[in-house]
């Protein structure tokens, strides 16, 4: 599985980005797909996870609220809505699969994307 993730970018506080993780392969909808996010001299992070229907979604308490992660399986593309964006989520974000159950721990993810950089201005 090869993943690629787009539309970060330079936003100011209180707006919003959709990003964006396009997958190759057929087996994008027996995946769990799952957010991360590194900041500057910090440990890469959980964002959100989202099972393989789409039907359970688990997020940081960091982002409850104010982010969505969504999936379109007929598209191998999995998002992220950022809404009422903070300076503290400025990070390169990673998108990655796994198998299931759905999980929040790097270790679970077998493949990742090589990041899109999000910076929030305030």
């Amino acid at each position: 599985v090869q993943l690629q993730a787009f539309g970060g970018g330079l936003v100011q506080a209180g707006g919003s980005l959709r990003l964006s993780c396009a997958a190759s392969g057929r087996t994008f909808s027996s995946r769990v797909m799952g957010w991360f996010r590194q900041a500057p001299g910090k440990e890469r992070e959980f964002v959100a996870v989202i099972s393989r229907s789409g039907g359970n979604t688990i997020y940081a308490d960091s982002v409850k609220g104010r982010f969505t992660i969504s999936r379109d399986n007929a598209k191998n593309t999995v998002y992220l809505q950022m809404n009422s964006l903070k300076s503290e989520d400025t990070a390169v974000y990673y998108c990655a699969a796994g198998e299931p159950p759905i999980a929040t721990a790097t270790r679970r993810y077998d493949y990742w994307g090589q990041g899109t950089q999000v910076t929030v201005s305030s």
